[in-house]
Order: C-alpha cells, then sequence, then structure tokens
C-alpha cells in the first residue's frame, strides 16, 4: 500500500504536509514525495532506500512555503505525478494495483497518447489516471471513466491550482478521512495523522466518493456506485494501530482477535507459562490473548528500534532478512525453560519467523513454543495492493504442495476441515513449533465488528471474493 496525505490552508501549510506525510512512513519504504502549490507548482521525489522520510526532505522543505499541498509514501511507483491537461496542472498521487493497467496503456497509445512516467519498467499508473480523467470534460466525467474502465482498486489525491480532489477507491478498500482545525482542512490515509497536528477527525470518505477541498471548504463532487469490500487485511495487519477505518478501531480488532485465540486454547486446556507479542505487529494480539487467558504478558522479544521499519515490505527477500535479524532482541531470562505462547499478526513466507524468532527462541531454551496468529492461512496474492506479490512465497501454499493436499487451494482450507488442519500442522512443522492455531475468516470478521460480506476477503478466498 502507500499513504497519501493532502492539507489545505489559509496559511502555510508545508509543515503540517511534513509531518502528515510522515505518518504514513509505516505504509511504504521504497519512495515518497511531495508537491505544493505557491503561485507555481512544486514537486520533490525521493528515493528512501532503507532510510526515513524525514531525513530525505527535512532540510529540502524547510525552504518550502505554500497554502496547499499533497505528500504520499508509496510501495512501489514514483509519486507525484505531474500532468498537464485541459483542466491546468495536476499532481497525483494514489494507492492500488490496477491490473488491467498495460491493456488500458496499449489502448491508448493506438489512440496517439503517449507516456513519459515509468516505475520498474512500467508506465506509471498516475500517469495512466491523470490522462484518463483530463481525456474528458469535466473532472466528475473524467472519474467516472477512470471507474469504468480500470480494474483493481485505486484511491487518489489530486492537486489543482484551486484545490485538492480527494477520491476513494469505488469499493472503499483503501481508506481517505478528513481532518479539520482553525483554518485548515486535510485528508489522509491514516487518521493516526491528525491528533498530534492538532486535526480533530470530520468525516471519511464513502467508498466510491470524491470530494473537493479548497479555501472554502468542502464540496461534494460524485458518489458513484459502489459494493463494499474493506480491506480485512487493514485492521489485521497493514493499518497503524491508532488509526480507525469505518469506525472500526485497529488496535481494539487485534485486541479482540487475540481474545478469540486464547478461547480457543482455554477450551483445550492449553497451560503456558507466559504469552509474548513479536513487537511491534503481534504485540495488540498479544494483550487481547493475555487478557482472556489471565496469563502473564511478558516481552520475551524487544525490537532494538523502530528506524529499521518493515521486514515485510521491502521487495528483496535479502533486505527483508537483514532487518528482520537486526532488530529483534531475545530477553533470556524470560524464555529459559517457559511455555511461551507467541502472538503475530500473520504468517506470509514465514522464514523470518523461523530464523529470527521460533529457532532463537529454542536456542534461549525455551520449553515449548505455541504460535497463534491473527491473520487466516493466507492462499492468494493480493490483486488490489502489495500486500503479498506470489502465491508460491505464501507459507500456507507451500504447506498445501507439500503434503500433496490438492493442486489447487479451495474452500477445504478455509475451514477447519481435515485439509484444513494437515495444512496447518505442516506449516507448524516446517516452522519447528510446538503448536499452530490461526484466527478463523468468520472470527476475524466478528473481531472487525462488520459482516464478512462487507470485506475483502481475496487473499483467502481468491476468485470467489473478487469484485
Amino acid at each position: 500500500m502507500s499513504g497519501l496525505f493532502g492539507v489545505i490552508s489559509d496559511n502555510d501549510c508545508v509543515k503540517d504536509l511534513f509531518y502528515g506525510t510522515d505518518y504514513h512512513s509505516h505504509l511504504g519504504t521504497q519512495k515518497a514525495g511531495l508537491a505544493v502549490w505557491n503561485k507555481k507548482l512544486r514537486r520533490s521525489i525521493h528515493k528512501l532506500g532503507g532510510a526515513q522520510f524525514k531525513s530525505k526532505f527535512a532540510a529540502e522543505v524547510s525552504e518550502w512555503q505554500g497554502n496547499m499541498g499533497i505528500g504520499v509514501i508509496s510501495d512501489l511507483e514514483s509519486q507525484p505525478v505531474i500532468v498537464y491537461s485541459r483542466f491546468g496542472l495536476l499532481a497525483l498521487v494514489g494507492t492500488g494495483l490496477v491490473a488491467n493497467k498495460k491493456q488500458l496503456v496499449e489502448k491508448m497509445v493506438l489512440k496517439g497518447e503517449s507516456f513519459s512516467e515509468f516505475s520498474g519498467g512500467e508506465v506509471n499508473t498516475l500517469e495512466l489516471a491523470g490522462k484518463i480523467i483530463s481525456g474528458e470534460k469535466n473532472f466528475k466525467k473524467g472519474l467516472e471513466k477512470l471507474f469504468a474502465e480500470i480494474k483493481g482498486s485505486l484511491s487518489l489525491l489530486i492537486l489543482t491550482s484551486k484545490g485538492i480532489y480527494a477520491v476513494r477507491d469505488i469499493n472503499g478498500r483503501s481508506t481517505l478521512v478528513v481532518g479539520q482545525k482553525k483554518g485548515s482542512l486535510a485528508v489522509a490515509s491514516e487518521s493516526c495523522a491528525f491528533p498530534n497536528l492538532n486535526f480533530t477527525f470530520k468525516s471519511e470518505l464513502k467508498p466510491g466518493e470524491v470530494i473537493f477541498l479548497n479555501k472554502n471548504g468542502i464540496q461534494k463532487i460524485a458518489q458513484f456506485k459502489n459494493e463494499q469490500k474493506y480491506c480485512a487485511f487493514s485492521w489485521i495487519y497493514t493499518g497503524y494501530p491508532a488509526s480507525t477505518y469505518n469506525g472500526v478501531s485497529v488496535e481494539e480488532v487485534r485486541e479482540r482477535s487475540g481474545a478469540n485465540l486464547a478461547k480457543k486454547d482455554l477450551e483445550e486446556g492449553l497451560k503456558a507459562d507466559l504469552v509474548a507479542g513479536i513487537p511491534d505487529s503481534g504485540i495488540a494480539y498479544a494483550i487481547g490473548y493475555a487478557q482472556e487467558a489471565k496469563i502473564p504478558l511478558r516481552r520475551a522479544l524487544m525490537k532494538y528500534t523502530p528506524g529499521y521499519g518493515r521486514s515485510f515490505l521491502p521487495p528483496s527477500k535479502e533486505e527483508r532478512d537483514q532487518i528482520a535479524q537486526k532488530k529483534l532482541l531475545p530477553i533470556p531470562a524470560l524464555i529459559a525453560g517457559k511455555k511461551i505462547v507467541i502472538c503475530d499478526d500473520s504468517i506470509v513466507r514465514g522464514t523470518q519467523l523461523r530464523n529470527q524468532v521460533i529457532d532463537r527462541l529454542w536456542e534461549y531454551g525455551a520449553a515449548e513454543i505455541h504460535l497463534r496468529i491473527g491473520c487466516p492461512p493466507l492462499l492468494f496474492a493480493c490483486p488490489y495492493f502489495l500486500s503479498t506479490r506470489t502465491t508460491t512465497e505464501l507459507a500456507a501454499r507451500r504447506a498445501i504442495d507439500e503434503v500433496h493436499l490438492s493442486s489447487k487451494p479451495t474452500s477445504a482450507f478455509t475451514k477447519e476441515s481435515p485439509s484444513y488442519w494437515r495444512m496447518v500442522k505442516r506449516i507448524a512443522q516446517s516452522l519447528g513449533v510446538t503448536s499452530l492455531v490461526y484466527q478463523s475468516i468468520d472470527e476475524m470478521a466478528e473481531a472487525i465488528c462488520l459482516p464478512a460480506e462487507s470485506l475483502c476477503l481475496y487473499c483467502w478466498q481468491g476468485e470467489k471474493d473478487k469484485k
């Protein structure tokens, strides 16, 4: 995913833009960019390459001024993209994946269109979006055409000389929220960007909603037809704990998920000395588990510094493994001879979990290791964000192949069936844990407090859930 932030103010907005964008650093590690309007459009893009957003932009933006701007922490493409159009200069940032981008580009090229912005050898999604929008007589018509033509997911902020358009994905897979303080309006992917900048939460865009922010306030431009498919993985993994999506707290969802896992163990009579969360992703799950099970919550593993970033996000395996190896430190006194419940949000590949957590806990003398995971077994690569890139890297798919259960995942692997338990047993063996239990899809939906049919469950159900 990418994190978006935009602000418009009666006064200079650059400081709020800088820090508001920085509060989205958990959503991307590759690139970041800012654009500010002050009589003319000014833009800057930097590769992060493991560095923090602040270190790349602090000196530069200290010389900037402007009353409105947009920013992005990107997981893939260079942003913001500038498009010169019939509406004037546009700066676009966005989050999501367009599955049919290649086909749309080829169709436009055949009509004489040309593209100049490339990322990873492909046309930049934001340039494509900008050209589709500007091909129509007004923004509403342009966005209507964009949503009609793309397959996938896309939310946008578009900076113009007159204000900022905020566009939420038509199925609501990514979130946009609006904040307000005296003389300023802001729009962000994450509500956690608001409190420390003195913005108060005002509203959340509905799926398919388009608004325009300018010095006069907020104008609703359009509400396109939609079918709600909120990304469940946002609450379970990608979202920041201090954020709220669709009125539901991320932290509370994770605590309820931990409690669900504890209820299963209480029914089975599991005895453990302590529960620990893999920092930081598993902490809330461990809190919920400990409260429900009445088992001491201890910090058997510590993260040395958040500066290492999320080991899940970098594209290269070598970089992911290096980050994971360096950032976690065991506390031997809490491990030796103990029966430990370890909680985490998800198992994607599983290699880091074994090499950097499980093996080290055994090395420091753990008596038993019971792994409890909030996210059900991931079976499909996400077609809407860069949450998972290929099915071959998923631990659950490898387990299915290794025990020759099926040529492809079926509903048997999403419910607690014999095939499901054989898959889980194989994952547990490959990780080297005493036991492994996942939260179920139904329990996850219950923890999110939304009906399952309003959630995007593609990561678990595949084409069955594709809308």
